[in-house]
């Protein structure tokens, strides 16, 4: 899963990326509204961290143009603000949730794995395609009960289309979705890691549909 988080004050940016990418996520970073307002307007995101408080463009301002452009991603805002009439605002300009600053970094992660889930259609923690199972909030995966040994990599993967079960992901959307804005988007590495998985979970779970991508769901 990648997400965008756009924070100008640099330690807690920097805090909040480390404790994003321990969590299992590709984190892009961006300092000010401006910058991620084009980070938001042109890379497939699955969820956005925006503090509202921005340089150059406010987080409001940025949250309404991406809604007004068709940008539909979950956004978490963040605010140093107490008076409820600027996170009204921020809930009016489309966001989907919020906390206020100082907060404790779990809760945004807490928050942040709600709002994939739901956009995905998912209620719990755990996700299931017959025996395998998904621990969002643990970052864990396991098969019949036995504990999967998992790369990052491997578990970005699992983790993606396992939130979008039955769906035909591309090659394209996986790569966009599991790496960072610097990655070789070129690269055949995606094969790899199903190729890989694949070993780890049973070939019949990832279903390849020619010329299209990949698809997990429980085979009939």
């Amino acid at each position: 899963m990648r997400i965008l988080l756009i924070e100008d004050d640099t330690n807690l940016n920097r805090q909040l990326a480390q404790m994003l990418a321990e969590a299992g996520y590709v984190v892009d970073c961006a300092y000010d509204g401006e910058e991620g307002h084009f980070l938001g307007e042109t890379e497939p995101y699955d969820a956005v961290i925006l503090d509202l408080g921005l340089p150059s463009l406010d987080g409001v301002t940025v949250l309404e143009r991406w809604r007004a452009a068709g940008r539909n991603m979950p956004v978490l805002i963040l605010t140093a603000r107490d008076r409820w009439s600027d996170k009204v605002a921020g809930i009016d300009a489309g966001a989907d949730d919020y906390v206020s600053k100082p907060f404790h970094i779990e809760e945004v992660l807490a928050r942040i794995r709600a709002l994939i889930r739901r956009a995905a259609g998912h209620a719990s923690a755990r996700l299931h395609c017959g025996p395998i199972e998904l621990d969002v909030k643990a970052s864990r995966a396991s098969i019949e009960g036995q504990l999967l040994r998992l790369t990052s990599h491997e578990y970005r993967l699992l983790s993606y289309l396992m939130h979008h079960q039955g769906e035909v992901i591309s090659r394209t959307e996986l790569t966009e979705h599991l790496y960072d804005q610097d990655f070789d988007r070129d690269s055949n590495t995606i094969e790899v890691f199903v190729g890989r998985l694949r070993k780890k979970i049973g070939a019949e779970w990832i279903e390849t549909v020619r010329g299209l991508g990949y698809r997990m769901q429980a085979p009939e």
